[in-house]
């Protein structure tokens, strides 16, 4: 693919292409920000809000557990359908069907206290974000040279984090106080709104082709079989789901817990939670500039893998130890932050394990973060019998294991070195 930015559009537009910024769909990644606050609002609240409402930790963490499912599921098909369907269609599909299932949501079920309502809509409403987030991932790996791969998928997950915890956590945070968390669950929509409206018109679908059942089947077949043919892929994306794994159990418990047992305030802990994701998003660039200094794959295992293995545990200790101490609890979930974003190269390592199946391998990343938030809520879940602090010990453990697998995703084989890098916390 030409990798000079087109003549026209002037020095910015040849500025943009030369960070991995593809001047067509350029748009896209403020689309995607916007959209990412719109779902993410309700990420650092929802669990107490609903305990607060008298629903139980285990209606929650079923809750949780049927959303990650489907997301782990819609993660896989916005990958495996983009290339038949084109991105911008599994986009829109993604978008409606987040509005639609996020009115019944919050009309039918949370306002009418009707919890079977509630794990329905929440649960089919898992299919329109990864829908429209990854399909936009895909893109941007059918639309990038390869020789800005890396920077390019690095600023995808930088505005994908941008949104989708620090913006939303800021802003949930200011508007609580104010209108209260069912008001601040509504205005979800307007972000999800205009990021989807930005998509439909300022975005042109670079697949013209109809959609047929066959090319339909075809791209499902081939994101299965990439896992037999390229196995490292496959255990690239046992990785990924190792890396946010934490992150979507902590949503269920740790803002409960931090709130109700260590003592910090809802609008405390927004803070903290939103500086934590500020910093994963500083680290989704920098992740990918140390990468070309140590190696990518030394990235993932070391300040990755480990780093979250102690950080894990210290988002746990430390508070329980010292109590509701804000400036000491923002330092560890800072650094917190920046240890889930050094698994960030991942991004660029598996797409080019298999270089002529991209989309197929991006749908086996996609699948292994959809399944981190199935697997989070469900391990989230052994608080009710084992206890808190166990529970945090096998989540960590799981970061050893990433640390080892990681080493397994050496390829020598590569060809062109990738400039960045990047995947999300």
């Amino acid at each position: 693919m030409e990798s000079r930015p087109p003549a026209t559009g002037g020095r910015f537009a040849a500025l943009l292409a030369s960070q991995g910024i593809s001047r067509p769909i350029a748009w896209g990644f403020l689309a995607l920000t916007l959209f990412m606050v719109g779902d993410g609002i309700e990420a650092g609240f929802l669990s107490p809000y609903l305990d607060a409402q008298g629903f139980s930790g285990g209606d929650v963490a079923l809750l949780w557990s049927v959303y990650g499912i489907v997301v782990a599921l819609a993660a896989w098909l916005s990958g495996a359908l983009a290339e038949a369907w084109g991105p911008k269609r599994v986009m829109m599909v993604g978008f409606a069907i987040w509005v639609v299932f996020q009115i019944i949501f919050l009309v039918f079920g949370v306002m009418a206290q009707d919890f079977t309502v509630m794990l329905i809509a929440f649960g089919i409403r898992g299919l329109g974000y990864p829908m429209f987030a990854f399909g936009f991932l895909v893109w941007i790996t059918m639309a990038t040279p390869e020789n800005v791969m890396g920077r390019a998928t690095g600023w995808y997950w930088f505005f994908s984090t941008l949104g989708l915890g620090v913006i939303s956590s800021y802003f949930a945070g200011a508007m609580i106080p104010v209108i209260g968390e069912l008001g601040t669950l509504w205005t979800s929509l307007a972000f999800i709104g205009i990021g989807g409206v930005m998509v439909a018109v300022l975005l042109k679908n670079p697949v013209t082709a109809p959609v047929t059942v066959r090319a339909s089947l075809a791209g499902i077949a081939r994101s299965i079989t990439i896992v037999k043919t390229h196995p490292k892929v496959g255990v690239g994306g046992v990785v990924r789901m190792i890396n946010t794994l934490s992150f979507y159990a902590f949503v269920v418990f740790l803002t409960t817990y931090m709130v109700r047992d260590v003592g910090f305030t809802t609008s405390d802990w927004q803070y903290i939670w939103g500086t934590m994701l500020l910093a994963n998003v500083a680290a989704n660039l920098l992740s990918g500039y140390l990468a070309d200094w140590i190696g990518r794959v030394n990235v993932v295992a070391w300040a990755g893998g480990i780093g979250c293995f102690v950080m894990v545990l210290a988002m746990y200790y430390v508070p329980t130890t010292i109590g509701p101490n804000f400036a000491i609890m923002l330092v560890v979930a800072i650094i917190y932050g920046l240890a889930l974003g050094m698994f960030v190269p991942l991004s660029a390592i598996v797409p080019l394990l298999a270089p002529q199946n991209m989309a197929a391998a991006v749908a086996i990343l996609n699948l292994g973060a959809g399944l981190s938030q199935f697997i989070g809520p469900v391990i989230a879940a052994l608080v009710t019998p084992l206890g808190i602090e166990t529970t945090v010990w096998i989540i960590a453990s799981f970061y050893l294991v990433g640390f080892a697998l990681t080493f397994l995703l050496k390829d020598t084989k590569s060809r062109i070195p990738v400039a960045g890098v990047p995947l999300h916390a």
